[in-house]
């Protein structure tokens, strides 16, 4: 397989704007590329589990055109009777949904595929990094980013399933991560698993709480890139400004939950060497959680997906074409530097 039409693969939360993601995937595969690794928070980690076992873009339409992503919604029906049944499942489960539909729904679609467990997930690759090579819980071929409440940090699994929660990651369902990394927090329960570090419970919730764009997740610091890493983000262009309308007590607090969760996601996009390897999709209109979203938006998300995606490898006017080896020279010639 040609290295110039490899690459490891990053995918932005966003709710049901995931869709777009398809279109840019469907539009690289067009292209040539093959995907190594696939990286993903939210949204994202669920289209990135269909691509990384094996799921073509075109399939991935099919699919996404098929689901009705308002029977995502499964809440307990006493929690279906106006906004007091609403709150009470909140406050006794800390989300609205109960979040099986959709994990049963991950899980079907990777069926298909003939994965269940990351065991049915691989990473094979020779060459790669001698952690890598050392650590056979690093060795898949997907990343979930997680959200951990309890401690406060970003988890990455399967990477850290057997040290953190003492479970094979052979033996672990893939739609278990994919669950909890789409776990948007008041609406979906959190996902919840032993943890051997503390002895309690670890509260699992969506990865973009603290990082939504984990553009850096594959990047090596010893040796020259053999492929990129191209992400894909779905919340406007990385080097423009975010704007929060302020003009009350629900507004401000939206405004203090966004740049608490963003600030770390819009340090790293401003890079220029981010912003070159990052294709950005329109999602203009549409919220992550409008799972009411018509067929014709649906279709506008996924077409705008691959419109980004061929303006990436083609260029115009305000950037030039995605070009590997003119990436390499600008940012990653130094091996102090390098990434993959």
């Amino acid at each position: 397989m040609n290295n110039e039409l490899n690459a490891d693969l990053v995918l932005e939360g966003g709710g049901v704007k995931g869709i777009a993601l398809a279109g840019a995937v469907s539009m690289l595969e067009e292209r040539g590329y093959r995907f190594r690794r696939v990286a993903g928070t939210s949204a994202g980690s669920l289209v990135g589990s269909l691509v990384a076992a094996g799921i073509s873009g075109g399939r991935l339409r099919e699919m996404l055109q098929d689901l009705h992503l308002r029977d995502f919604r499964d809440p307990p029906f006493y929690a279906r009777f106006g906004p007091v049944g609403a709150c009470t499942a909140v406050l006794v489960h800390k989300g609205w949904c109960k979040g099986d539909r959709l994990r049963s729904w991950v899980a079907e679609c990777l069926q298909e595929a003939g994965v269940r467990t990351f065991a049915d997930l691989p990473l094979d690759d020779v060459d790669a990094a001698p952690e890598l090579q050392d650590d056979p819980d690093r060795r898949f071929r997907f990343v979930a980013m997680v959200s951990d409440l309890s401690q406060g940090r970003l988890v990455k699994l399967p990477w850290e399933y057997r040290a953190r929660f003492g479970v094979d990651p052979n033996e672990t369902p893939v739609a278990d991560a994919v669950r909890a990394s789409s776990a948007i927090p008041f609406f979906f329960r959190p996902a919840r698993c032993p943890d051997r570090v503390t002895g309690g419970q670890a509260w699992l919730v969506d990865g973009g709480m603290l990082s939504n764009f984990p553009i850096s997740v594959f990047d090596r610091h010893d040796i020259e890139p053999r492929w990129p890493t191209i992400g894909i983000k779905l919340s406007g262009d990385p080097a423009a400004m975010r704007v929060n309308r302020i003009g009350g007590v629900v507004t401000l607090s939206r405004a203090m939950l966004s740049t608490m969760t963003g600030f770390y996601d819009r340090l790293q996009t401003c890079r220029p060497e981010v912003v070159a390897r990052t294709i950005v999709v329109d999602t203009t209109g549409v919220n992550a959680t409008d799972f009411g979203l018509s067929p014709a938006d649906s279709l506008r998300l996924f077409e705008n997906g691959r419109r980004a995606a061929a303006l990436f490898l083609e260029g115009d006017e305000r950037r030039p074409a995605w070009d590997f080896e003119a990436y390499k020279s600008r940012f990653r010639r130094s091996p102090s530097a390098a990434v993959n």
